[in-house]
């Protein structure tokens, strides 16, 4: 049985760093109207800044488009040599889970959009900039209608919860950070399993090379990107959606910047992908549910690529503990946590139990 797992990146040539963009907030100036000189916010709808004095749209031209779609060599054996992003002047973190965010234009706030705890400023850390991302194109009011509909639907809910949620939840816009990474590994594997033979259990085993790749891999680039969030956002992840960063995309929304290295990225996602790696090679070799698979890898091909992506969260409390309902900014797919009417339970609990013992009775007087 193979005990430990390595990797080799082999690349013809060494490739150019990422070049810096500015993924700083957009200035003032950059947010002003141009027609009367009032803050503006980025405006899913109509993708495009909207003065929240006069009305006037100023369309954010799609320029460099084509770096939306670059991806760029990982060699773990070379010298880290992406440069890092010149910090902000000052990020807000939160005190509760640590997290740390950028709020552009009118999206100030005290509370976290990870976890909803009170922020507090602190000096800007240097970080990494982003090469793309997907603009929001759900609206705050349509997110917040999917919202109230995903909790209005939930079975064995408390009475007046959806009542409840309108009138306290908060709304937060984010854009969180992710990775796509592609790679080319070759493997090899080793696998067994037990079958019936003669009538007695015998071990089987069977061993080979396999090469398995993956294709724009999305992967959250910080831990406070939980699996909620997450599941709300790539099941309908279309890179072909990628715009090339533009700052102004953010005004009006709160937005993590990365912090992990390529390196650290990689190590993030080594669990799931061992796990997607096993499952591939088990189909691809029709393996059974029940082989256990011990796989090293020999030889590792990878590209990566930096980008956000948009997602609403919604925080609410029900009898003092917190829930989160989220909405992917891109397509309003709906995910989240909802609290349980006990008595309801009791209810449908007392229900079954009393259905199971009237088929039971009446069982035994057919049968008898």
């Amino acid at each position: 049985m193979f005990t430990h797992s390595s990797a080799i990146l082999r690349v013809s040539r060494r490739s150019p760093s990422p070049s810096p963009t500015e993924e700083s907030p957009p200035s003032q100036r950059e947010l002003s109207c141009n027609a009367c000189g009032n803050q503006c916010r980025f405006d899913p709808a109509q993708e495009a800044l909207i003065c929240d004095g006069c009305g006037n749209a100023q369309v954010i031209a799609a320029a460099n488009q084509y770096r939306a779609g670059r991806e760029y060599p990982f060699d773990p054996n070379s010298p880290e040599t992406e440069p890092r992003g010149v910090p902000p002047a000052q990020e807000h973190q939160c005190s509760g889970c640590g997290g740390t965010v950028l709020f552009s234009g009118t999206a100030l706030s005290e509370r976290c959009p990870y976890c909803n705890g009170p922020m507090v400023l602190v000096p800007g850390r240097s970080g990494y900039d982003a090469m793309a991302l997907i603009p929001f194109r759900i609206s705050a009011e349509d997110a917040r209608k999917r919202a109230l509909d995903w909790i209005s639907k939930r079975e064995g809910a408390p009475n007046q919860l959806t009542e409840h949620v309108a009138r306290t939840a908060r709304t937060a816009g984010l854009y969180a950070p992710f990775w796509t990474f592609d790679t080319s590994e070759a493997l090899t594997y080793m696998a067994t399993w037990m079958e019936y033979e003669h009538k007695r259990m015998v071990t089987r085993s069977s061993s080979g090379h396999h090469d398995v790749a993956f294709d724009d891999l999305l992967v959250p680039a910080s831990p406070h990107v939980t699996p909620l969030i997450r599941d709300g956002i790539l099941h309908e992840f279309a890179p072909g959606a990628l715009r090339s960063f533009d700052a102004r995309y953010l005004a009006g929304f709160a937005a993590e910047r990365h912090h992990q290295s390529v390196a650290e990225g990689f190590a993030f996602n080594a669990p799931d992908k061992r796990l997607r790696t096993k499952r591939k090679v088990c189909e691809d070799r029709a393996f059974g549910e029940n082989v256990s698979l011990a796989v090293r890898t020999d030889d590792i091909a990878a590209r990566y690529r930096r980008i956000l992506l948009p997602v609403w969260i919604f925080h609410y409390d029900h009898s003092g503990r917190p829930y989160k309902v989220v909405v992917s900014g891109i397509n309003g797919q709906t995910f989240g946590e909802r609290p349980y009417s006990t008595a309801k339970l009791a209810l449908v609990s007392g229900l079954v139990s009393f259905l199971v013992v009237s088929v039971g009775i009446v069982l035994g007087m057919v049968l008898a």
